[in-house]
């Protein structure tokens, strides 16, 4: 048995059983994010501002993480492959989600280039990977078989909840099936078991389409979430244009969640944003989202909650309102897996929209410079 050693990738060579040489790999790798230091207004319920190491300890980009993943050709084009991955806070050292090893990833599947990709496990909705090349600038503007991933602790990351199940904006117990077709064409879907005796409880199903052009790419998903008696829907349609040095985004989702004897809440949501790469080491971004609720009830904090959690306040009221966000950013990139940045948010309440980070002011502010790497 021979085994070759190339950063962190192992790569093994093994007789298989059936006599015919096998390639296996295991890669240790990871992002470490720091913001330093962050800026934010009406931080309590006095109207103070804080400045501190990101946002209540999250960097505003990526979440930290390092992880594990690996791939077996076992014959004919087909390897299996999995990915463990877990999320900390380099800020104080802790887990993301205490308790739960692995946060990001822990799945297992078979890929092949003639079917496609299948995967089981904890993993990314199929909705937040088919939205992720128009939700914000920051992610890879082609549809592939990879996870995707948009923003992390900032004011305008709760749009990806318009893409998530029953447990967030990932699957517990999840299927997903993707493929990238020779002629451009993305298809995907994926089912959430709700383990429970009740079939369909806590279950999730989801359907994506997608097209990746020499220079745009298009994606559509519909997404059905059951949760604790509840059906929530979302629809989202969006895409992203290159010319030059320039690449646009655009999406609207719309969502209908029941709120039992409160009847269907209905949010419509969209955005649009810019990344501009010249040459040289800096890049630039720019974007605008606004999301609008009609009929939702607030949760027990009284507050306007996330799309598709289900954490509602039966004893709510009815609200309308929208919140709506404009950010940006300038990365410099002092090499290919290491850069700065300097990256900001303005986010306005209206109506009955309100937000628990903001403790009843109807404005904030978020202003941060980090660092991230990447191994």
């Amino acid at each position: 048995m021979k085994r070759r050693h190339l950063a962190f990738t192992v790569t093994v060579g093994a007789l298989a059983a059936s006599g015919a040489h096998a390639q296996s790999s295991v890669q240790l790798y990871g992002l470490i994010d720091l913001s330093v230091p962050t800026y934010q207004s009406h931080a309590d319920a006095n109207g103070n501002h804080v400045i501190g190491m990101g946002i209540g300890g999250e960097p505003w980009f990526s979440g930290s993480r390092w992880g594990l993943k690996g791939a077996e050709d076992i014959g004919g084009g087909t390897r299996v492959i999995f990915r463990l991955e877990s999320e900390y806070r380099v800020s104080d050292g802790q887990m993301e989600d205490p308790g739960q090893i692995f946060d990001r990833d822990a799945w297992v599947g078979v890929e092949d280039d003639r079917f496609g990709k299948i995967t089981a496990g904890f993993q990314n909705t199929i909705a937040r990977d088919a939205a992720a090349i128009y939700g914000d600038p920051y992610g890879n503007a082609k549809l592939t078989t990879e996870e995707g991933g948009w923003t992390n602790a900032n004011n305008f990351k709760q749009m990806i909840f318009y893409a998530a199940s029953a447990t967030g904006t990932r699957y517990d117990n999840g299927l997903a099936w993707k493929k990238v077709f020779d002629n451009g064409i993305f298809a995907a879907a994926g089912y959430a078991f709700g383990n429970s005796t009740s079939f369909g409880n806590n279950a999730n199903y989801q359907f994506a389409l997608g097209y990746n052009a020499p220079t745009w790419t298009a994606s559509t998903f519909y997404s059905h979430v059951n949760n604790n008696g509840n059906t929530n829907q979302a629809f989202s349609v969006g895409g992203n244009y290159t010319i030059g040095i320039v690449r646009a985004n655009a999406g609207y989702f719309r969502y209908w969640g029941n709120q039992g004897a409160l009847g269907q809440r209905q949010d419509n949501a969209w955005t649009v944003s810019f990344k501009l790469v010249p040459k040289g080491a800096f890049d630039y971004e720019l974007g605008y989202q606004q999301m609008r609720t009609h009929n939702a009830a607030y949760n027990v904090d009284g507050d306007i909650p996330n799309a598709n959690i289900g954490a509602f306040d039966p004893t709510s009221g009815l609200h309308n309102g929208f919140k709506e966000t404009l950010y940006g950013s300038i990365f410099y990139h002092l090499s290919k897996r290491t850069e700065v940045y300097l990256a900001g948010d303005y986010m306005k309440l209206h109506g009955g929209y309100t937000v628990g980070t903001t403790f009843g002011a109807t404005n904030q502010v978020e202003v941060t410079t980090g660092v991230r790497t990447r191994f």
